[in-house]
This record gives structure tokens, C-alpha cells and sequence, in this order.
């Protein structure tokens, strides 16, 4: 998956995850009451980015990202120092 973002620096681009609408017994969460993805995948990164890569899973700060749409798609920019961990 190619980004229409290029980041700069030591920032990457992300593609938010849709969250659970679903629980493990079958119930249907409602929109409202569903909590923002908390993965997101990696689809760009900057030349100063060294630990993660594109494809990788990532759990990100919450407050500390920028949240973009582009054309209908949504996407996290987060400073590597601020990605707390990948997923495997």
C-alpha cells in the first residue's frame, strides 16, 4: 500500500484500523460508543526513521499524533519517538 503523504524527517504516516464493531459473543457495538483504533499500520515512512518500517503494525500516543483524510481514507502522522510499540 503506497501513502499520497510523504513524510519528512523522523515522521511516519499510518493507516488507522477500524475498531471492533463487533464483540466476541456476537453483540454489535454501537458507533457512539466505540472506542478510536488504537493500531494503525505503517504505509510511510521519513528518511530518519530507523526502528520502524512500512507494513509494520504500530500502537501510537494518543495525543501526540496528527490525524489527517485524505480523499476517504484516514491517516495518523506520529514522530517515531512517539510510537510506543509494534505489533506482531
Amino acid at each position: 500500500m503506497s501513502s499520497p503523504l510523504n513524510p519528512l524527517g523522523d515522521y511516519l504516516v499510518a493507516k488507522n484500523e477500524e475498531a471492533e464493531a463487533k464483540t466476541a459473543s456476537g453483540l454489535y457495538i454501537p458507533e457512539s460508543a466505540q472506542e478510536k483504533p488504537k493500531f494503525s499500520k505503517v504505509v510511510a515512512v521519513g528518511p530518519e526513521v530507523k526502528k520502524v518500517k512500512v507494513g509494520d503494525r504500530i500502537i501510537s500516543k494518543s495525543y501526540s499524533s496528527t490525524e489527517v483524510k485524505v480523499d476517504k481514507d484516514e491517516y495518523t502522522i506520529v514522530k517515531e519517538e512517539d510510537v510506543l510499540a509494534t505489533v506482531k
